[in-house]
């Protein structure tokens, strides 16, 4: 660990974390409607290293901070050349529960989608659940003055543990994510899962996003359940943000 630390501090700095982008789909429509921002580090010795591999050790380290601004910066400014009023293009990205323990990161964002002036579409937070959000109030307070200027706020991996629809109602939440382990498994207590999910998400009017579709079958089963958007590489492989860019401007 230590070693990946080490290796982990200045690598912004250093253009080693950069942001790939994965489109989501509107199922209703099949059509484009936003994108994820994904973070990878490539390391000029090692090669690209898992997210699931620095993360932790960022988290743990107090790292998280930068990597988290410098995603959130890169989805800024797409959403300043990309979304248009009369074409909008949602964007969102995770953002570690550690980097909401302090109002620092709240108050730069403000400050950064401002200077990013834009043009129609939708930041959404996802809040990761490698730690469950326990102290609520703070969490609240922090994320008021995001949610005041219209940053949607989504629970990602809901089926994993700690992530729950209670706990998106608790955020005041706008999107529920469905992780990919329940979206590829066809069994009937998952089937339960997700409809129940879907079904109380809805009531509460909350956007639903099935996540890691890669057949043709899982498709068709999200749109059964009524889930609003679709993401996996079925429908969009990550990609750069160039590439996001000519999709997005491609669109019918």
């Amino acid at each position: 660990m230590r070693s990946l630390e080490s290796a982990l501090r200045g690598a912004v700095d250093r253009d080693e974390i950069f942001a790939v982008f994965q489109p989501q789909v509107d199922l209703a429509t099949g059509r484009v409607v936003g994108a994820e921002a994904l973070c990878r580090w490539k390391h000029p010795e090692w090669g690209l290293i898992p997210p699931d591999e620095f993360i932790p050790v960022a988290e743990d380290t107090g790292l998280i901070d930068e990597i988290g601004r410098y995603m959130a910066e890169q989805c800024c400014r797409a959403l300043a050349e990309w979304s248009t009023p009369e074409d909008p293009i949602d964007l969102s990205v995770n953002v570690s529960p550690v980097q909401l323990e302090t109002r620092e990161f709240t108050e730069w964002l403000v400050q950064c989608l401002r200077r990013y002036t834009r043009q129609g579409g939708v930041l959404t937070l996802e809040i990761t659940e490698s730690r469950a959000v326990t102290d609520i109030a703070p969490v609240l307070r922090r994320l008021g003055p995001l949610r005041a200027i219209g940053v949607g706020i989504a629970v990602d991996d809901l089926g994993t543990g700690h992530a729950s629809i209670t706990q998106l109602r608790r955020l005041h939440g706008t999107e529920v994510k469905l992780d990919r382990t329940l979206v590829g498994d066809d069994s009937p207590e998952a089937l339960k899962t997700m409809s129940r999910a879907v079904d109380v998400a809805h009531r509460s009017g909350i956007r639903v996003v099935a996540e890691g579709i890669e057949t043709e079958e899982q498709l068709e089963r999200v749109r059964r359940l009524g889930c609003d958007r679709g993401q996996g590489w079925l429908l969009g492989r990550p990609m750069s943000g160039e590439g996001m860019h000519r999709l997005v401007r491609s669109r019918p």
